[in-house]
Formats: C-alpha cells, structure tokens, sequence
C-alpha cells in the first residue's frame, strides 16, 4: 500500500528529497551538495546534468533508508530555487549552456538597457516585478545573444526553457511534459500575473520567441507520469511550486496575512494578500502564490540575495569557523559586535534597495575588533537585511507584524532567531520542521492524490517548534538599526 508522498526540494546549493507519511511526518530525508560555478566574478552557475543526477541519487536514497520502493509512493511534489534558467535541445534533453543560476549578475547590461529605454513601468505593472538580473527573461535573453546559433533553434521550436522545476519534469518524463506552474512563471518578467498568461509585448521587447515556452498550470495539479525506468513504476507529478512560495504554503500561510520568512541561501519573505492585487511599493514585489487548494493567488514579497550564505563563507571562504553550528556559539561569546557592521551584498542588494552593483563590505573595525565580532556582525546583517523588508511590508500595508513564521536551514541558528526577534520587534515562531519548501512541495502533492484534503488538514500538520520574543527596547532597537542604514548607504552604487 502507498505511504508516501515525496517531495523533490531542489535548492541553490544542493538536492534535497523527502518522504512524508500521513501525518505530515518525515519519515525518511536525504540531501546532497553539487558544485557551485563561478566563471567570472558576479557569475553564477549550475551544470544541469549534475542536478538531475543529484536528484536521481538522493530519491534512491530516501526509499532506501526505510526499505520503500516506487510503489510505496501516491504521488511526487517539487520545488526549487526560482528564477535560475535552463534551455536545452527537446529531442535530446541535452542542455545547451549551464543554468545561470538566480544570483548570477551577468545579465544586468540588458537591465540597464530596458531601463534606459523606459521599461520600468510597463514591467512592473504586468508582472509584478523589478526589473533585475535576478529574474529570468533577461536571462534568458543572454543565453539567446551568446550562444551562437541558439536563437535560430529557439525561434524554429528546437530549444525549451524552464525554470528547475521544468527541468526535472522534462527528464522524468522522458521529454514529453514541458510545464511550469504559475508560481514559478510569475518570477520570470515573462508573465502577466493579472491575466495568468505570458505576455506577447514583453516577449518582443526581450527579443525572446514564445515556441520556448512551457505550459504554465496551477500548483497542486497531476501533470504527468514519471518514466518507470527511474523509479520502477510510473509516478504522478502532482504538485509544483517555486521555493518561497511552497514554503509559504507549508507553513500553512495560505490565508490573507499570514506571513513566512525563509532563511536559505537567501532569505526571502512573503505576505500572503490574498486575491488583492496590491501595488507594490517600497522595492517590494507582487508575486503569485497558491492558496488552500493550489490554485493562483497573489503575494507580497520581499528578496534578499545572501542570508545563510554568509555562514558558509565565514566557513569555507574566511575560515573563521568549521561548522555552521559555530557561528552561534562564537556570536554568543560576545556582548555586541563592537561597532562591526557586515553588510553581505556579494551578489547586489536586493529588496527594498535593488542596487545590482552594490559589492559587500565589513564596517567599523578597530584593533579591538575579533573574530568573534565578525561572525556575530555577519549573524545580525541576515537580521537586519530582514528587518528592512519588514519595514517596507509595514509601510506598504500599514499593518504592523503580529507574528512571523520563520524556516530554512539557517532558522535553526537560536542566536540569530532572538536577535532576529528583538531587531524587528516581533515574535519569532520556528516551525518543527525547518524544511517547509519540502513541506510545501508535499502537501501540494498530496492535495492533488488525495492524500490529504485542503485546508484546516493541512494547517493542522504544522507544528510550532519554538517562539522568541523581542528582548530589547525601542530606543536600543532604533540605535543599532540606524547604524545599519548608515553601513548600507556606504556599499549602495544606485
């Protein structure tokens, strides 16, 4: 008897597969790290062969850590780091470049160009979002510009491109399903997220021809069926969703003002607003997210480019510690930073500021200054860069936070959460389970199977892990805050 479902939680910087019972409970994980490629400084990339081997290997895993096989599986739910691109040949399933991954910067000569040329507006208001590097049509665009020959294949129906999510359903199902849903289309400049369809006006003035384009369907839906050579038996694909906004649906946020902040490589906040189209302000964006059955909704976001990052750079790049656990205790030993600011803008701000070339730096060292102020500088710049976003949420609505639901790999760090409480001035509730992208992946999954019926089944499946509450006051709060602002205005170029 099927007693799962599995999730594929595909992420910046590595592959992470879940199973999950009836209960909500994981019942077996396994994860890997792949390869991160730096071809030139501000370039991101990924080798979409590494990826789908990764993914391969970390399923087999997971089955195999519980003594379950194919047919122990309802069904298989994905998420995955957003806007990274992928184009590949579609009798082949062979890429045909890298994936240029979502940090990447090198496409931000083709975002001055649209803004030069007074695009702003217009894509702004049919997507939602900024126009930025971080996005994938100006991706996309490059890709077209510099691979020779490649737009040639694209205009004449050859070339596919997809989000991972796209990317992994292509090879599971042999090449025969080319799909996205809407989450994931609504980060690609591409689609007007008011009619729920890719635009034929930006296509054109991105030069980018629409026979590249999958089908975009809603969240918790069955797509198609998995070639049984990989897994024994044919699978249903039944849930896709973008990682934030699975993660917004796996801490059961799927009502109008409910709110999660995800801290992963990068951190990424969203306000659930429902079927309002609130214009964005305050460098936040409009987004699609899914509401209790996995159809369109929208939310408000916030994006920040380097959040757990940071620890493994102060790991693997500055060797200042030797886990991420440490950096905790290391912040710890130390009443405050000393004056330190670290602002880890190693790939551009992000929301509220969109400052492409902004470059990191470390501010306020003296004699005094140790290692310890270091790390415990680079902990409070991830709290910061999020009490930025919580600010420009507050002022765009003008409702303060009650509450935010907090998850990702770097929630688990206790120093940072309660610092994190007391720099925003709200509390912070952990969930259990800090992987809610997987979660979120499942329950979508699940929804479509009928594994489990949407709604208060699904909310009732989170389980509240820990709660911190703000410690400082008002006045201590604002003193260290403003020091922060004046450490931005010095790495900000735009």
């Amino acid at each position: 008897m099927s007693r799962y479902i599995m999730a594929i939680d595909q992420g910046t910087t590595g592959t992470r597969i879940m199973l999950v019972d009836r209960t909500g409970k994981i019942a077996s994980m396994a994860y890997s790290e792949f390869p991160q490629i730096y071809p030139q400084a501000g370039w991101v990339e990924h080798d979409p062969e590494v990826i789908w081997d990764t993914t391969v290997n970390m399923m087999n895993q997971a089955l195999e850590k519980v003594s379950a096989t194919g047919s122990d599986i309802v069904g298989i739910g994905i998420t995955n780091q957003r806007e990274t691109t992928v184009l590949w040949d579609r009798s082949t399933l062979k890429p045909v470049h890298n994936a240029i991954v979502w940090q990447c910067r090198r496409s931000a000569p083709i975002c001055d160009e649209l803004k030069s040329k007074g695009y702003s507006t217009l894509f702004q208001e049919k997507t939602g979002l900024i126009i930025d590097a971080y996005f994938s049509g100006t991706k996309i665009r490059w890709l077209l510009d510099s691979v020779p020959g490649l737009r040639s294949r694209a205009q004449g129906g050859e070339i596919a491109f997809g989000t991972i999510d796209t990317w992994l359903i292509a090879k599971l199902t042999g090449g025969k399903i080319h799909v996205t849903d809407y989450t994931n289309a609504s980060r690609t400049l591409l689609l007007n997220i008011h009619d729920k369809c890719w635009d034929q006006e930006l296509l054109d003035i991105l030069d980018i021809p629409s026979a590249l384009l999958p089908e975009v369907v809603n969240s918790a839906q069955i797509v198609g069926t998995t070639d049984p050579s990989i897994l024994g038996t044919e699978l249903p694909i039944a849930g896709i969703a973008g990682d934030q906004q699975a993660a917004l649906f796996g801490q059961g946020c799927f009502g109008q003002g409910e709110a999660k902040n995800t801290y992963g490589t990068g951190c990424f906040l969203l306000l659930n607003v429902g079927d309002k189209k609130i214009e964005p302000r305050n460098g936040l964006i409009l987004t699609l997210a899914c509401n209790e059955n996995g159809r369109p909704c929208y939310a408000l976001e916030g994006s920040i480019f380097i959040a757990g990052a940071v620890v493994q750079w102060l790991r693997d790049g500055l060797g200042l510690i030797q886990s991420a656990a440490q950096s905790g205790e290391l912040a710890s030993s130390v009443e405050n930073t000393n004056g330190v600011y670290m602002v880890p803008a190693f790939a551009g701000l992000g929301a509220p500021h969109w400052d492409m070339y902004a470059r990191g730096a470390i501010l306020g060292i003296t004699r005094g200054t140790t290692r310890a102020h270091v790390v415990r500088a680079a902990l409070e710049g991830i709290a910061y860069q999020v009490k930025d976003l919580i600010s420009a949420f507050e002022e765009s609505t003008g409702v303060p936070f009650a509450e935010l639901k907090v998850d990702g790999g770097a929630s688990l760090n206790d120093f940072l959460m309660q610092f994190q409480a007391d720099i925003a001035g709200c509390p912070i509730d952990r969930s259990k389970y800090v992987e809610s992208t997987g979660m979120g992946a499942a329950f979508l999954a699940g929804i479509a199977t009928g594994f489990w019926k949407p709604g208060e089944e699904i909310k009732n499946l989170r389980i509240s892990d820990r709660r911190f509450v703000p410690g400082l006051t008002a006045q201590e709060q604002q003193r260290l805050y403003n020091g922060w602002l004046d450490a931005v205005s010095r790495v900000k170029v735009q």
